[in-house]
């Protein structure tokens, strides 16, 4: 019962990040639109890429598309992560690892209504 109580929370924080990042991608940002720039992306793929994370943060609310969600914010912070291993940002990839890390990690715990 902690647990699950626990992962609500959990992902109840992933959503959070995954709206707030989402819509100051889409609202373009300076700061993103800044980070962005650095790997070569315009502003409508920034754009595309804020509606993107606030979809996949909205499919983790359902059960049935709770690990579909994940697995597309996952991708999103680890695209992330190797561009910006490409331009040797290691802080940068310090910042997103515990991101990728908390999506896996509420993939592993499952949906708290999920049956089983």
């Amino acid at each position: 019962m902690l647990l699950k109580i626990l992962n609500t929370g959990f992902i109840f924080g992933a959503i959070f990040m995954g709206l707030k990042q989402g819509y100051a991608m889409l609202s373009g940002k300076p700061e993103m639109l800044n980070m962005f720039a650095r790997f070569g992306f315009s502003k409508t793929a920034v754009m595309i890429n804020g509606v993107v994370t606030m979809l996949a943060a909205l499919l983790i609310l359902f059960p049935k598309t709770f690990v579909w969600g994940n697995f597309i914010m996952a991708t999103g912070i680890l695209m992330i992560i190797c561009l910006q291993l490409l331009n040797k940002d290691l802080k940068g990839v310090a910042v997103e690892i515990p991101f990728l890390l908390l999506n896996l990690l509420i993939i592993y715990l499952q949906h708290p209504l999920k049956s089983t």
